[in-house]
């Protein structure tokens, strides 16, 4: 008899539970909420005024019916998210992001430290400022063979990759797909705190990059010190290697600009996701002559890159269901009463550090960091409020605790996809990683300590 594979469920089958579980905790959850005070123009949780209310069940079908009306409270991001979709398909389209890595990696290539140095932190303001982290999955064959020629191995060029992305998700000032979704959420200004976010990514890609070249120097001293001992090193790729064109450059660089105009729009403005999406849909537009593309290419290429986001969008309103639920049933002020009873007594220091751990084992199962917002936000935002924590630092704790166990997760369809491409055993980047990740949860743990008795 053949034996089955364990398989772990997609993430759209744990939404999909726990939009059963939301409905059944109106059955069995005590009913209540929480008085709301307005505080500088937003909704804020009241500390000790949660009373009960009549118990509220929703009827058995509410966990079908009720995802038409998440949907429809998600539409502007869900909209959002697809519109991003579109644009970044047209930019990869364009040749521009390709070009630019080509570039660095031929530049930086026989200086092994600084190309490890650059390629990580071109790599993780990719994915600290747009979301990138896909797109850079076809470097890998390409970093893995340089990384040979030089002496290394390819868990170095994996983690090139994904050290890179990891910490530009999980420090990112304005990534789209995840801090601004869950400011949103939480009732804050897009891209606010963006300051006291780039230097906690400037400090954790300097840790990530020491860590990394530190492996790869012993590596290439001793080659039986790799994690990678005895599997067959990667060979030169055949093909050349794209050059950056001038129109490529004048793209890079208007993106560049859009992103600035964006942040100075939100501070002076208060613009949000519909402004951001006006400015990523220019970019898209000027990228057809400076690129020479044609009108009808570009078309499809945004097409095929809003097609890729569907399950994404799909996830957002499909967690916002849960919220829905939870809120119909009267339910979620006494899931947030619940949670904080413990944590009050520690102070908002434990506290803060606690919720990094939540979202970190949230990521486990929810591996999307749009869909994990969508879930967990309207929960810790409130919660929050009632410990002491700023929902600033709960936006922040959320991102760290993606972005770190991004890193790490077997459930993370893009990390098996670049281990599978570097030939790296999931075990041996396990050995690799863990060291790091522990200084990371560390350095983590310590800046939402700081910023929240900064007041960020």
């Amino acid at each position: 008899m053949a034996s089955t594979k364990l398989r772990f469920p997609e993430t759209l089958v744990l939404t999909l539970a726990l939009i059963v579980c939301a409905q059944l905790a109106t059955y069995f959850l005590p009913s209540g909420e929480f008085e709301r005070a307005v505080v500088d123009g937003r909704a804020r949780v009241v500390h000790g005024t949660f009373h009960a209310l009549e118990a509220a069940p929703l009827p058995w079908h509410a966990a079908l019916t009720r995802i038409p009306l998440g949907m429809e409270r998600a539409a502007e991001v869900i909209f959002f998210v697809l519109i991003c979709g579109g644009v970044v398909g047209v930019l990869k389209a364009s040749g521009a992001v390709d070009a630019l890595l080509a570039a660095v990696l031929a530049r930086l290539g026989g200086r092994p430290v600084l190309l490890i140095a650059g390629m990580t932190a071109v790599l993780s303001v990719g994915a600290a400022t747009i979301g990138m982290a896909e797109e850079y999955v076809p470097f890998v064959p390409i970093l893995a063979a340089a990384c040979a020629a030089l002496g290394f191995d390819a868990i170095v060029a994996v983690g090139m990759v994904y050290v890179a992305a990891g910490i530009g998700y999980a420090a990112a000032p304005h990534n789209p797909f995840t801090v601004l979704i869950a400011q949103r959420i939480a009732g804050l200004e897009p891209n606010s705190g963006a300051g006291f976010r780039w230097i906690l990514w400037g400090i954790a890609i300097s840790v990530g990059i020491l860590y990394l070249a530190r492996y790869a120097l012993r590596v290439r001293r001793d080659a039986g010190s790799s994690y990678m001992a005895g599997v067959e090193p990667w060979r030169p790729p055949s093909g050349e290697v794209p050059a950056l064109r001038r129109g490529q450059a004048v793209l890079l660089a208007l993106f560049g600009v859009a992103i600035a105009l964006f942040v100075w729009g939100c501070a002076v403005h208060t613009w949000g996701l519909v402004e951001l999406s006006a400015i990523f849909l220019a970019v898209a537009l000027a990228a057809v002559p400076l690129c020479a593309m044609t009108p009808n290419f570009a078309a499809r290429e945004f097409s095929r890159g809003a097609a890729e986001m569907t399950n994404t969008a799909l996830l957002i309103g499909f967690a916002k269901t849960i919220q829905v639920l939870l809120e119909e049933g009267h339910v979620i002020d006494a899931v947030v009463q619940a949670l904080a009873a413990p944590l009050e007594g520690l102070g908002p220091s434990v506290a803060a550090v606690g919720m990094l751990g939540v979202q970190s084992l949230t990521n486990l199962f929810i591996p999307s960091g749009s869909a994990q917002a969508s879930v967990t936000m309207p929960l810790m935002a409130p919660l929050g409020d009632l410990v002491g924590v700023s929902r600033q630092v709960a936006v922040l704790a959320f991102q760290c605790g993606d972005g770190l166990t991004n890193m790490l997760i077997p459930t993370n369809a893009v990390l098996m996809g670049v281990l599978a491409l570097g030939r790296v055993p999931y075990t041996a980047w396990l050995r690799f990683i863990l060291p790091l990740a522990a200084l990371l949860f560390a350095l983590f743990a310590a800046a939402l300590v700081v910023a929240n008795r900064l007041g960020i």
